[in-house]
């Protein structure tokens, strides 16, 4: 949630970031309790401070001041019981209406509706179209279903008997290429070396240091979720009500909470982790959208990033995670574009946040592939995760959150692209020393 002093000191800033991501929230309302919230609580300190004072007194006096004493007592007992009532009732309001205002917009955010206005920052490599076809192929190419169904990868009629539609099995060489690249990234993201060549590259100021390999839980409880500000909508979580636990939709919403309720010390950061588990998700209201494809399925596996930094150099750090985002795809040899998401289609929790989009031949169109997302210390907050600055001073600390790879679809990427007029694949370079050498599926 968002810091309540920022809130207070800044409705201006606040306001905004609620029009322009068209949240449903009573700003002036919100402000309203919490004011009411504040007075409640001076009057119920300052009457059980009176009771506490009165009943030590109460032993010392006699019969009939006691008495007096005592009556009075229970009158400031029954205001305390209706001032409790009171702030109780505030305090719910208090909590709704705050878990639903967004974090701050950065103010270099265009301000557009929707994703069909989301502006391109740059397209990597030209996508030309002759012959009738896209990419420069002098044949018509094929989907990845199809690719993966004529080389026996893929059988989604079986996870339908087994589990139900939006689920699928991964054979053969494509879970060898599944696990190529999760190699391929654990050896970028283990690399100072790499790291180092990727911030010169891009002209960056921030620190080499490695990102920690981390096998995090798979289920998370509703209260940490609510603090991460990814439970709702509950509808597309895969949930446990009895023991109040979802599964988790990326590995964010665990490594997020790595450091819930801690200090870091400032020389200790940044901390960067990262994580390849599988991803749960409902996908509600999507049914009837690419069920041919792998874009929205009920579980896939995931590479994600997650970063701690002081605030001075969390814009930077996300600069960093993109630059690493453009490198993995980059060394893959895929086209994409760089987008810079809108008001109207950033999510709740981000300050900042940008996709990158693969081009997919069969579809004549970019689809996202990777997200990066700078929360600011949006998350920290409710997490109660700070950090104490050189000087002794407390804070809390910033947050970036990304996707290395979401695995399906960046092989559906490769299988597309790179696919031959005979219908097989030709494997990425980079990705062929970790399947024995092989050259193409």
């Amino acid at each position: 949630m968002l810091d309540i002093k920022i809130i207070r000191n800044n409705p201006e800033d606040v306001q905004y970031s609620i029009d322009k991501k068209w949240i449903d929230v009573d700003l002036g309302r919100f402000l309203e309790v919490d004011k009411k919230l504040v007075e409640s609580k001076q009057e119920l300190d300052e009457l059980r401070a009176l009771r506490n004072k009165v009943s030590k007194e109460i032993p010392t006096l006699w019969s009939d001041e006691k008495q007096k004493a005592l009556s009075e007592m229970k009158g400031v007992s029954d205001k305390i019981k209706t001032w409790e009532a009171e702030f109780h009732e505030f305090e719910i309001e208090f909590k709704e209406l705050h878990s639903k205002i967004p974090n701050l917009l950065s103010r270099e955010v265009p301000e557009w509706k929707d994703d069909t206005e989301n502006g391109v920052i740059r397209e990597v490599w030209e996508i030309k179209k002759y012959l009738g076809t896209p990419w420069g192929y002098d044949f018509e190419p094929k989907d990845h279903h199809e690719l993966w169904e004529n080389l026996d990868l893929i059988d989604k009629k079986k996870a339908a008997e087994v589990t139900w539609a939006r689920f699928y099995y991964l054979k053969w060489d494509l879970v060898l290429l599944e696990n190529a690249l999760i190699n391929f990234t654990f050896s970028v993201l283990t690399d100072e070396s790499v790291l180092s060549e990727i911030i010169k590259e891009n002209d960056l100021k921030v620190s080499n240091k490695a990102f920690v390999p981390v096998s995090p839980p798979l289920m998370v409880n509703y209260e940490t979720m609510e603090k991460m500000g990814r439970l709702h909508p509950m509808d597309d979580r895969y949930c446990h009500p009895e023991d109040k636990q979802v599964l988790i939709g990326s590995a964010e919403h665990s490594l997020g909470p790595i450091h819930m309720n801690e200090v870091l010390k400032e020389a200790d950061l940044p901390k960067r982790y990262f994580a390849s588990t599988p991803a749960f998700r409902r996908e509600a209201g999507t049914y009837g959208k690419d069920t041919r494809w792998i874009f929205r399925v009920h579980q896939f596996n995931k590479i994600e990033l997650e970063s701690f930094t002081v605030a001075e150099e969390g814009l930077e750090e996300q600069r960093f995670i993109v630059a690493i985002q453009e490198y993995l795809v980059q060394s893959l040899g895929l086209p994409y574009r760089l987008v810079d998401i809108c008001t109207g289609d950033i999510g709740k929790p981000d300050f900042r946040q940008f996709d990158i989009e693969t081009y997919f031949p069969w579809q004549w169109e970019y689809r996202e592939t990777h997200t990066s997302d700078y929360m600011t210390d949006f998350q920290a907050y409710s997490l109660n995760t700070k950090v104490e600055r050189n000087d002794g001073t407390k804070e809390f600390v910033h947050m970036n959150d990304a996707t290395a790879f979401a695995l399906g679809r960046i092989m559906a990427a490769i299988m597309e692209n790179n696919q031959t007029k005979e219908g097989r694949i030709i494997i990425p370079e980079v990705l062929r020393k970790f399947m024995w050498g092989r050259e193409e599926i």
